[in-house]
């Protein structure tokens, strides 16, 4: 079966199998003709990369690349690529890749005439008021895997080196104007990497659903993206040229990042820390600690849990059910049964606990944590 929408929400969102052809007309409709791709270094180097910047050239654009971002982006890829941007004449960003080279191509675009240091845009209380709106470049959002959705976000994760601690970066003009998701652009994509992009994405849905906000719109959203896991991920995983199943995951990611808008909780609060000072995959991190967090919030999430064991068509429609396909499932695709597995070491629980609790997404979490909660449930993930 073709897969093909133009959709309006949460932004443009052109999809479909080849819609890539379509990279000159979105960016000259957002005023581009200068446009700067950033992406990652290893994007960066593969035949889509060129393409892309092909299509622009032969679309009469002008079209430079910039690649130095790290899996974890900080605070001076973001400050190369202003650089860059300027220094190139640009006058609009592509952003394509996965999280780490979507998120620092919207910085990017952020920061692109601003003058306030980037940490000044954080996402506490108005902070984003302070962002000079002129001064913001245009975007066009490539995803190339099915995992963060960030080609659907208004904000981007940076990691502060200073303190070791990622923040949002937040804007509501940060969202991309048009994005351009194509699922031929994710065949390529390793099974270990399909893998964990499309935990991450499970980990967006279901911690917006088990978010303690009223936000029906939200849950019915990460509902529907977590059956399109259930039903897509393993066969994504088994086989990825599987373009209906490449096509189904790619829409849940931007699903789950649209629900996120509610809240998420601590399966993120305990991941960022890890994928700050020790550069951990973080829809890998997600993972491993995804059934610690749900065992943690149990007395407060149970009830749910059977509402969506129901809606998956699981066997058991019971908290127990639902734990039971999650253990399943990582299995199936291959994720480590624990942190140690990740390089987390006993020794860090106590220095990463403090993190966790600063974590925005802490406040979403559906029980209140404390610094020895978080240590509890790091050692528990490293154990196992």
């Amino acid at each position: 079966m073709t897969l093909k929408g133009n959709w309006n929400y949460p932004t443009l969102v052109r999809f479909g199998a080849g819609r890539i052809r379509e990279l000159p007309a979105a960016c000259v409709s957002l005023g581009m003709h200068r446009p700067l791709l950033v992406t990652d270094p290893g994007l960066a180097a593969l035949p889509m990369v060129a393409n892309a910047v092909n299509l622009c050239r032969e679309g009469g654009l002008t079209c430079a690349v910039f690649s130095d971002v790290r899996p974890n982006p900080v605070e001076q890829n973001v400050a190369d690529g202003v650089r860059a941007f300027r220094a190139g004449g640009h006058d609009g960003v592509i952003a394509m890749g996965g999280g780490s080279g979507l998120d620092a191509a919207k910085a990017i675009a952020l920061m692109a005439g601003q003058t306030r240091p980037i940490w000044d845009f954080e996402d506490r209380e108005d902070w984003w008021t302070r962002v000079n709106v002129a001064g913001m470049a245009p975007v066009v959002a490539i995803p190339t895997t099915a995992g963060t959705g960030s080609e659907v976000g208004r904000a981007s994760v940076i990691t502060d080196l200073r303190d070791h601690m990622k923040k949002i970066i937040f804007h509501p003009k940060m969202m991309p104007g048009i994005v351009i998701s194509d699922p031929e652009l994710t065949i390529g994509l390793p099974p270990k990497i399909t893998a964990a992009t499309g935990m991450d994405a499970l980990s967006h849905c279901l911690e917006a659903y088990c978010a303690p906000f009223f936000h029906p719109m939200a849950d019915g959203i990460a509902v529907e993206g977590m059956r399109l896991i259930h039903d897509y991920l393993p066969r994504a995983v088994a086989d990825g040229k599987d373009i209906e199943a490449r096509s189904h995951m790619l829409i849940a990611s931007s699903m789950g990042a649209t629900a996120f808008q509610k809240g998420l909780g601590a399966m993120h609060s305990l991941s960022h820390p890890c994928g700050a000072n020790l550069d951990t995959h973080h829809g890998l991190t997600n993972a491993v600690v995804m059934p610690y967090v749900l065992t943690w919030n149990r007395r407060a999430i149970e009830p749910k849990m059977g509402r969506l064991a129901a809606w998956l068509g699981l066997k058991r429609q019971s908290y127990e059910g639902f734990f039971d396909w999650i253990l399943e499932l990582r299995a199936t695709v291959g994720i480590p049964p624990t942190l140690a597995g990740l390089g987390v070491r006993e020794e860090h629980a106590a220095e990463f606990a403090p993190q966790a609790l600063a974590d925005p997404s802490t406040g979403g979490n559906p029980l209140p944590m404390t610094v020895g909660d978080f240590e509890k449930l790091y050692l528990n993930a490293i154990r196992g």
